[in-house]
């Protein structure tokens, strides 16, 4: 089946090719190359063509590689492969984040890996012992459950230069049965009051947890239901702060990962009549001391900027900016 666009559209009855169920079914349990291969013999497009659309978008990427894929030699899972497969989720006509959900935590490379052990919720927040006591406060059972598949973070500034909201759109993928909830950590500076969790899509509120003299906020977001193994959610939500109490937040914004995420969009926009004199993206790996990775950011025609990361974390991904002097 096709759209109006020429571009294949999948239904529910699309069986894959060794029989193994529904392609609604592979999108949600897996594994990967089962699916992929479902989602190309339901698109009825050859690899070549598949390789040819993929090239009129701009992605690079040779019909052995998508062999290989289908075939789970290999996998995607370099930031330039995560972003190709994204477009062949477009070109197969699969919902968004339907294949890439299914890819787990990135394999470890090199002959020898040393263990690891995952991060605490705190470890990568300034003041993690009040955090660590208002987390006390709140269920974070499922939050390990969770795989972070894409966060998308809008960031509006207002004239006075304080933030006067931030927009977040989630994708999470459940690792095992149960998760049911996603546990939200907030902290704003130069601001007497916490911003109200606002605007809520496929989640409601929780118990929330709040320490306002160190301006931290815990917040249980919750979900419909709980999500069996290979279930996704996307979930949004909007911190609002009060007229007259917008915060300057150090000029910046910035994101904390303790667990990798496949995609991460970051987007401040700006007041047209205060404009930034410059704008920059930075990285913070777990473990390191000072930013890394910087560049500069330029404004476009709407007074915004944004910045992507792809297979990030752990660590902290953010954007900083400067106002004329």
């Amino acid at each position: 089946m096709t759209n109006a666009a020429g571009r294949p559209t999948l239904s529910v009855e699309d069986i894959d090719s060794t029989g193994h169920g529904s392609l609604a079914q592979l999108l949600t349990t897996g594994p990967f190359p089962e699916a992929l291969r479902a989602a190309i013999k339901a698109s009825r497009l050859s690899l070549d063509r598949i390789q040819h659309r993929l090239g009129l978008r701009g992605v690079t990427i040779s019909v052995a590689t998508l062999s290989y894929w289908q075939s789970g030699r290999r996998r995607p899972e370099r930031p330039e492969s995560l972003e190709a497969l994204r477009h062949l989720e477009s070109v197969l006509g699969v919902p968004q984040a339907g294949l890439s959900a299914l890819l787990g935590p990135p394999r470890p490379r090199g002959r020898r890996c040393r263990p690891t052990t995952m991060m605490p919720i705190d470890a990568l927040w300034a003041r993690r012992d009040r955090v660590a006591d208002l987390l006390t406060k709140v269920d974070t059972t499922s939050d390990v459950k969770l795989g972070r598949i894409s966060q998308h973070d809008r960031i509006e500034i207002a004239a006075d230069g304080g933030q006067r909201s931030i927009w977040v759109r989630q994708i999470l993928r459940a690792e095992q049965d149960g998760p049911d909830r996603w546990a939200l950590v907030f902290e704003t500076e130069e601001s007497d009051v916490l911003p109200e969790v606002a605007n809520l899509r496929n989640c409601h509120l929780g118990r929330v947890a709040e320490d306002t003299d160190a301006n931290i906020m815990v917040a249980e977001m919750m979900f419909d239901r709980p999500l069996a193994r290979g279930e996704t959610i996307i979930m949004e939500y909007e911190l609002v702060f009060p007229d007259g109490h917008y915060p300057a937040g150090n000029n910046s914004f910035a994101r904390k990962f303790r667990l990798p995420v496949r995609e991460y969009v970051i987007e401040v926009r700006f007041d047209q009549s205060n404009l930034p004199a410059r704008c920059q993206q930075y990285s913070l790996p777990a473990g390191d001391e000072t930013p890394s990775r910087r560049r500069n950011l330029t404004l476009d025609n709407a007074g915004g900027v944004h910045a992507v990361a792809l297979g990030f974390g752990p660590g902290v991904f953010g954007v900083r900016w400067e106002w004329p002097k």
